[in-house]
């Protein structure tokens, strides 16, 4: 026990005081944190919404190498009824029929260079379809990351509101776990 109550006194004081440079502190620390999580969770909103992008320009080039592949079957399907009726009319003999004969070739001929075109089109959409859903698979975990970030910011201000540790820790291991989540989002 102390000898005067003024020391008693000073000494609560200096515990209060030293209380309080503790809070003050542990608030400096987590504001702190509060901020870097603030620039990750800023930086994969960003990468989330550049994945989206390019999901969605990969899939209209993937439409568009489509389109580009349905007109030339469908010159492909006219150069062949034009052939058949040319080769009917070849086949019926007679002073023209040497003519056909060579319309029939010359459609043949460029059927072969339009199913290689089609064909070439296919290929190109089927390679955009699948960078397609790369970027896409990337921009569902970088939204999961940006949501598990920010949930820690909002989480980690109560540290600072509770003055409590638990909330800090939750909010560091949800900033881990959307670390991760971002990380995997381009393994």
């Amino acid at each position: 026990m102390s000898d005067s109550p003024l020391e008693e006194m000073e000494a609560r004081e200096a515990a209060e005081r030293a209380e309080e440079a503790k809070k003050d502190s542990f608030n400096s620390l987590v504001t702190m944190t509060i901020a870097v999580m603030a620039v990750v969770a800023a930086i994969s909103a960003s990468l989330e919404t550049s994945e989206g992008d390019k999901t969605i320009v990969a899939k209209n080039d993937a439409v568009l190498q489509q389109n580009q592949a349905t007109d030339s079957w469908n010159e492909y399907e006219a150069k062949s009824v034009k052939k058949n009726i040319y080769q009917v009319a070849a086949d019926q003999g007679g002073p023209k029929a040497a003519g056909y004969a060579k319309v029939v070739a010359q459609n043949s001929a460029d059927q072969q260079r339009i199913m290689a075109l089609a064909k070439g089109f296919e290929e190109k959409r089927r390679q955009y379809s699948e960078v397609a859903e790369v970027h896409e698979r990337r921009h569902g975990r970088l939204t999961i990351a940006s949501t598990l970030l920010h949930m820690a910011i909002a989480i980690a201000t109560l540290a600072i509101i509770l003055h409590r540790r638990w909330p800090w820790i939750a909010a560091l291991a949800l900033t881990a776990g959307g670390l991760g989540i971002g990380v995997w989002a381009y393994v």
